[in-house]
This record gives C-alpha cells, sequence and structure tokens, in this order.
C-alpha cells in the first residue's frame, strides 16, 4: 500500500486574472483563494465614514492619504482588499505601482466585520497574522453589531490588541497625531 499525498493549489495574483468580474471580490492569503460578495449596505455605510474621517484629518495635516477598498499586494500569494487603509506620503510615493495597487503594508489597515463568522474569523486570526507578518503598524477591526473598534499596534514585531473602544469612546492613534473619531458615529 502506497501513501498519496494530495499537493494543495497555490493560488497566485496572476490566477485573478481570469476569475469572473461578477461583483464578488477576491482575495489571495497564503495561497488560498477567498471569495466574498459585495459588502452589506451597513458595512459599506460604516467603512465609509471611518474613510471620510481619516480622508478629512489627511487633507487637514497633509499627513497622508485614505484610501476605500484599495488592493494591496503583499506577494505573489498575498493580496488582499481591506476595507480602508491609510498610508503616510512617504510611504504611499514607495508602495504604489503603475496598476494603482499597494504593493507593500500600509500603517493603518481597516477591516469592518461582516456578518458572517466565517468572515470574522478571517479578519480576526487569517487578516491578523498576514498584517502583522507583514508589517502593518496599526490595525482596527470595526464591528458595527457591538459598536466597538478593537485596536492592535505592533509591539515588538507582531501585531497586538492594545484596548477594545465602545461607543462614546474616542478613537484615536499614535499614527495620526489629532486625528479622533467618536466611535458611536463612525458606526451608526
Amino acid at each position: 500500500m502506497t501513501a498519496s499525498t494530495i499537493k494543495r493549489v497555490r493560488w497566485t495574483v496572476q490566477d485573478l486574472e481570469g476569475l469572473p468580474e461578477n461583483g464578488n471580490r477576491y482575495e489571495i492569503i497564503d495561497g488560498a483563494l477567498f471569495m466574498t460578495r459585495a459588502p452589506h449596505w451597513n458595512h459599506q455605510d460604516a467603512a465609509g465614514k471611518i474613510y471620510i474621517a481619516l480622508q478629512l484629518w489627511s487633507q487637514q495635516s497633509g499627513l497622508g492619504q485614505a484610501s476605500f477598498t484599495p488592493g494591496v499586494i503583499f506577494t505573489e500569494s498575498d493580496s488582499v482588499i481591506p476595507d480602508v487603509v491609510w498610508v503616510s506620503n512617504e510611504r504611499l510615493a514607495q508602495l504604489l505601482d503603475e496598476a494603482g495597487h499597494l504593493t507593500g503594508a500600509p500603517e493603518l489597515v481597516v477591516e469592518v466585520l461582516s456578518l458572517s463568522e466565517k468572515d470574522k474569523k478571517r479578519d480576526r486570526e487569517t487578516k491578523l497574522k498576514l498584517y502583522s507578518v507583514q508589517g502593518v503598524r496599526e490595525y482596527w477591526i470595526a464591528d458595527r453589531e457591538q459598536k466597538s473598534v478593537e485596536v492592535y499596534r505592533r509591539e515588538q514585531g507582531v501585531l497586538v490588541r492594545v484596548m477594545t473602544l465602545f461607543e462614546g469612546d474616542s478613537l484615536v492613534s499614535p499614527l495620526l497625531p489629532g486625528f479622533s473619531g467618536e466611535v458611536g458615529s463612525l458606526l451608526t
């Protein structure tokens, strides 16, 4: 009797070119393909409010730019579409490729949790690990149901949860001097 080995298919950024453009989002994490449908209206509304707050602050401070659902290509087998990112001007000049994708870690990544448990798990575990390994400095996980934001910051090379903020709390960051957003108003 011989043991058989099943090889896992590893997806790459090039494989995305052949997938249908049908409104679905395709992401690759460690060579595994993830497909999600367009997010819920309220999900997009919360992500939009966070983006607007970050972009207004960016315009006032002149320190960087926010982007809504950008493509971030870390490697050939790690390509994701976060809900919102913020990148400093210096880093943006280094990371933006000709196709308009980021090719490395933005300083801040924001994911708004979807309602499905598998999507929540991917944001809280799989993407947290990916963002940690790739050098993201701060990661916010916004939960519309709980009206909360989990804040992860880089400590000794790893993203670690440093606080959870709730409705009525102000969201601030050492990356964004002078930025403040009230959690409840961002998630309603």
